[in-house]
């Protein structure tokens, strides 16, 4: 029983691998040059965390969020930051 446990253990994990590299190479593509800001994203995103990504502007950030969304069949919105923003002004 432990066997079959681990085997499938081992397959789930196979199986994670194999999708977590696919999104990545799939960004990528998109997002050309920057692996490490690419893995970091997939690894807040998959440990449902936050990630703010401070830069100075022409360097890919917002394509970065598109295409991580287009490749996990999310949408994807932009908001334009400001002084006064609340977040009912987000969230209705």
């Amino acid at each position: 029983m432990a066997e079959r446990v681990e085997r499938r253990a081992a397959v789930e994990w196979e199986h994670f691998v194999n999708a977590f590299s696919s999104v990545a190479d799939n960004v990528q593509q998109v997002v050309q040059g920057k692996e490490r800001a690419v893995r970091l994203a997939l690894v807040c995103l998959i440990a449902e965390g936050h990630l703010l990504i401070e830069d100075v502007p022409g360097v890919g950030k917002t394509m970065l969020a598109k295409a991580l969304a287009r490749s996990i069949d999310c949408s994807f919105r932009r908001i334009q930051f400001t002084p006064d923003l609340l977040p009912a002004d987000i969230t209705g």
